[in-house]
C-alpha cells in the first residue's frame, strides 16, 4: 500500500460532449487544464479534484457511477475535502492551491435526483495550478 495518496484517473471536458474524456496525462498551467473546455473560464473553478470517497458514498446510497461522472479533472484515492481554501499541495511535480469547495450543480440531479443530497459537502474541491506542468495517472499527492 502506498504512503501517499495517488492519482487514479484524469479527465477533460470537450466541446459538444457532456461526458468526460479519460486521459493518461494532463497539462496544467495558470489557466487550468489545457484542452479542457473550461480552460481560462473562471479563475476559482479551473481544476476539479474529487476523491474516490464521493463515488463510494454514491454507491452506498444506491447510485453506481462511472469515474468522471462527477465532472472531475483529477480523481484521487484520498478525501481532501477538509483542506481549507488557500492550502497548497503537490501532485507529481505540480503545486496546486485550493480555491473553493465544489458547489453542487444541476447536472448532478440529472444523473440521479439523490446525488445533490448525498454529496452536498463531499463532491470535491476546486484548485488552481501554482506552477505549470504535467500530471500523470499514478502520480503521488503530497499534502
Amino acid at each position: 500500500m502506498s504512503i501517499n495518496p495517488r492519482v487514479l484517473s484524469l479527465f477533460i471536458s470537450v466541446n459538444d460532449e457532456n461526458k468526460r474524456v479519460q486521459k493518461e496525462k494532463l497539462e496544467l498551467d495558470e489557466n487550468g487544464v489545457v484542452e479542457d473546455k473550461f480552460y481560462a473560464k473562471n479563475a476559482n473553478r479551473l481544476i476539479l479534484i474529487t476523491s474516490i470517497n464521493a463515488y463510494s458514498m454514491a454507491k452506498d446510497s444506491g447510485v453506481d457511477l462511472e469515474y468522471g461522472s462527477l465532472g472531475e479533472n483529477i480523481l484521487i484515492d484520498k478525501n481532501i475535502n477538509d483542506l481549507i481554501i488557500g492550502s497548497q499541495f503537490k501532485i507529481g511535480d505540480l503545486v496546486l492551491e485550493i480555491t473553493q469547495n465544489c458547489t453542487l450543480c444541476k447536472g448532478l440531479s440529472s444523473i440521479d435526483p439523490k446525488l445533490p443530497d448525498i454529496l452536498k459537502h463531499d463532491r470535491g474541491i476546486f484548485a488552481k495550478a501554482v506552477s505549470n506542468g504535467v500530471l500523470k495517472v499514478g502520480d503521488s499527492v503530497i499534502i
